[in-house]
C-alpha cells in the first residue's frame, strides 16, 4: 500500500482487515518495515489492522517533489506519521516504535494525543532537545555514538554512500551482540538502504540533532516545544532491550516521569536494540495489554 501525504508517497506493509483497531509500527535506523513482520502477524490474527510504513528515505517511500529538502529532523518524522494517520482517516491508533520510529511515536503522542489510543515505546522517552548546545557524555557513551560523529563529517557522508551495507551490518552486530541474524534477513532490510534519499536523510538526521544542519522552518515551533521535554499523557508501556549497547537500559530509568503515573517499564533480557526482530512476542504482549486496558 502507498499513501500520498503532503510531503511523501509513503509505502506501507499491511496486515489484517480495515475494521480492526489500527496499530502503526515504526522502524528505526538502520532497518526497515520488515522488522515488524513477526509482531504484525499475531496482531492481525487477533483482529487488528496493522500498518508498518517505510520512513522517509527508506525502501519504496519517496519524495514526490524533486525540490523538496531531504531533511529528517525529529519533528519531520513525527509529522510524516501524523500525516499518514490523517490520510488514512484513522482514530484511536496504537503506536509502537523504536529508534527513529520510537521518537516519531513519542512526538506524535505529544502533539496529537486525541488521535492516539496507546503507545509502546522501545527505548523510553527519546525526544530530543535540538536547541540546547550539545553536552559531552561519558567516555563510554561517546564511544557508542561514534557513527554519529562520523556522519557529522564529509568523510562520513561519503563513507555511508559507498559502504552502506557494511556499515549498517556492523551496527546491527554492535547494537545487538547476542542476536545471530542471517544474511538473508539483513539483505531484506538492506534493500531499503538503496533508496536514493537514504544518505541525505540519514546525514541530516544526525547533523541536525547536534546543531550542525538547519531544520525546516515549518517545524521551528514544534522543536521549541519539544526542547521543553513535554510529558506523554496517553497510556504507555516502555520496553528496553537488556543488551542494547547503543541505548542501554539505564537511560530509560530516568524517563518515567515523562509518562503517565503507573506506566510499566520492562527490560527484556537477552535482547539488544532490534527488539521487534529479536523478541517480537514482548512487543505483541505490550500492545495487547494496552488494548485490554483501554477498551
Amino acid at each position: 500500500m502507498t499513501v500520498r501525504t503532503p510531503d511523501l508517497e509513503i509505502a506501507c506493509r499491511t496486515w489484517g482487515g480495515p475494521g480492526g483497531v489500527p496499530v502503526i509500527l515504526l522502524h528505526g535506523f538502520p532497518d526497515d518495515a520488515h522488522a515488524w513482520d513477526e509482531v504484525a502477524r499475531p496482531l492481525a490474527a487477533a483482529g487488528r489492522r496493522v500498518i508498518a510504513p517505510y520512513l522517509r528515505g527508506y525502501g519504496p517511500t519517496r519524495f514526490p517533489h524533486p525540490a523538496a529538502p531531504r531533511m529528517a529532523q525529529q519533528a519531520a518524522i513525527a509529522q510524516d506519521l501524523l500525516d499518514l494517520v490523517a490520510a488514512l482517516e484513522l482514530s484511536g491508533v496504537v503506536l509502537a516504535g523504536y529508534d527513529w520510529g520510537g521518537r516519531a511515536a513519542c512526538i506524535a503522542s505529544i502533539l496529537a494525543p486525541e488521535r492516539v489510543r496507546a503507545l509502546v515505546t522501545i527505548g523510553g522517552y527519546n525526544v530530543q532537545d535540538t536547541l540546547a548546545p550539545p553536552r559531552p557524555a561519558s567516555a563510554a557513551e561517546e564511544r557508542a555514538y561514534w557513527y554519529q560523529w562520523y556522519f557529522n563529517t564529509e568523510r562520513g557522508r561519503a563513507g555511508l554512500a559507498a559502504n552502506r551495507r557494511d556499515f549498517c551490518r556492523l551496527l546491527w552486530r554492535e547494537w545487538s551482540p547476542s542476536w545471530r541474524f542471517d544474511e538473508a534477513t539483513f539483505e531484506r532490510a538492506a534493500a531499503s538502504f538503496d533508496n536514493p534519499d537514504f544518505v541525505d536523510v540519514v546525514i541530516h538526521s544526525y547533523r541536525h540533532r547536534h546543531g550542525n544542519a538547519p531544520g525546516d522552518p515549518r517545524f521551528d515551533a514544534v522543536e521549541r516545544r519539544l526542547a521543553a521535554r513535554p510529558p506523554i499523557t496517553v497510556p504507555t508501556v516502555v520496553l528496553h532491550g537488556g543488551e542494547d549497547t547503543v541505548d542501554p537500559p539505564r537511560r530509560s530509568e530516568s524517563h518515567m516521569a515523562h509518562f503517565p503515573a503507573g506506566t510499566e517499564r520492562r527490560v527484556v533480557a537477552g535482547v539488544g536494540h532490534f527488539m521487534p526482530r529479536e523478541q517480537p512476542a514482548a512487543v505483541v504482549d505490550a500492545i495487547e495489554q494496552l488494548l485490554g486496558q483501554t477498551r
